[in-house]
C-alpha cells in the first residue's frame, strides 16, 4: 500500500495558524462572536486538522497528537479563565517535555533521532545500514547518532525558551476577554516567523550534518541516501 500524500504546507499553515489568528483578532468582539465562541471557532481548526490528519494516516502521528493536545489545553486555559502565565507555561511545556525525552533518549539503544530524523520518510535507512555494515563503520555512526540526538534536543530547548518569552510578552490580558483572544491571534501569527521557521532551519541544518557524516562512513552519495520523492 503507497504512503498518504502529504498536504499542502501552505494549506496546513493557513488552517493551523492564519485563520484561527484571524478568527480570534477580528471575531472576538461582543458585536461578533464574543470571546468564548470566538476561541471555540479558532481551535476547532487546528484541532480538527489534527484529527484529520490521523484518520488520514491511518495511524498515530506524535506530531498531530502533541498539535492536539496544546489545543486543547489551550482551550482549557481559555474556558477556565486561568492566569494567562499558564498560557506561557502551557507554550513551553510541550517543547521542554519532548526535549528532554530526546536527550535522555541519547543513552538507549534507540536515540529518537531515529525516529524524528533518520527515518524512512527522510533517508533510504535499508541502504544506508547495507553500505555501513559493508564498510564495518556501524559504531562509528552510532556516535554520530547519539551526537545529533544531543543537538537535536537542543533545537527543543531552544523552542521552549522562546515560547515561554515570546507568550509572557505578548499575552498579558485574562482569559475569557477579547483582549485576551487578540493577543493569543498576535502570539499564533508571530510564533512561526519567530520560533517555528528558526527551529526548521536548525533540524534542516542538523538533517545535512547526519547526511555529510552518512556519506563520509558509507561512501554513498547524498541523493542515493536521502529520499526527495
Amino acid at each position: 500500500m503507497s504512503k498518504p500524500k502529504k498536504p499542502n504546507a501552505l494549506l496546513e499553515i493557513g488552517i493551523t495558524i492564519v485563520v484561527p489568528a484571524v478568527i480570534l483578532m477580528k471575531l472576538s468582539g461582543a458585536e461578533q462572536l464574543g470571546p468564548l465562541r470566538a476561541l471555540l471557532l479558532a481551535l476547532a481548526f487546528p484541532l480538527g486538522w489534527g484529527l484529520w490528519d490521523g484518520w488520514r494516516r491511518r495511524r498515530l502521528n506524535w506530531l498531530s497528537v502533541l498539535g492536539v493536545i496544546s489545543t486543547l489545553l489551550t482551550g482549557g486555559i481559555g474556558l477556565l479563565q486561568l492566569d494567562a502565565r499558564w498560557l506561557a507555561v502551557k507554550e513551553a511545556a510541550v517543547p521542554l517535555a519532548i526535549g528532554l525525552a530526546v536527550l535522555g533518549s541519547a543513552w538507549t539503544r534507540q536515540p529518537l533521532i531515529r525516529i524524528l530524523v533518520f527515518n524512512a520518510d527522510l533517508f533510504d535507512v535499508e541502504r544506508v545500514h547495507k553500505a555501513l555494515e559493508e564498510r564495518g563503520t556501524g559504531a562509528a555512526f552510532e556516535a554520530q547518532l547519539r551526537q545529533g540526538t544531543m543537538l537535536l534536543a537542543g533545537t527543543f530547548f531552544f523552542s521552549a525558551v522562546a515560547n515561554y518569552v515570546l507568550a509572557r510578552w505578548i499575552v498579558t490580558s485574562p482569559a475569557g476577554t477579547e483582549a485576551f483572544n487578540q493577543e493569543l491571534g498576535r502570539l499564533t501569527l508571530l510564533s512561526y516567523p519567530v520560533i517555528a521557521l528558526p527551529s526548521m532551519l536548525m533540524m534542516m541544518a542538523l538533517i545535512f550534518w547526519l547526511a555529510r557524516g552518512a556519506k563520509r562512513l558509507t561512501g554513498l552519495e547524498l541523493e542515493q541516501m536521502m529520499l526527495t520523492a
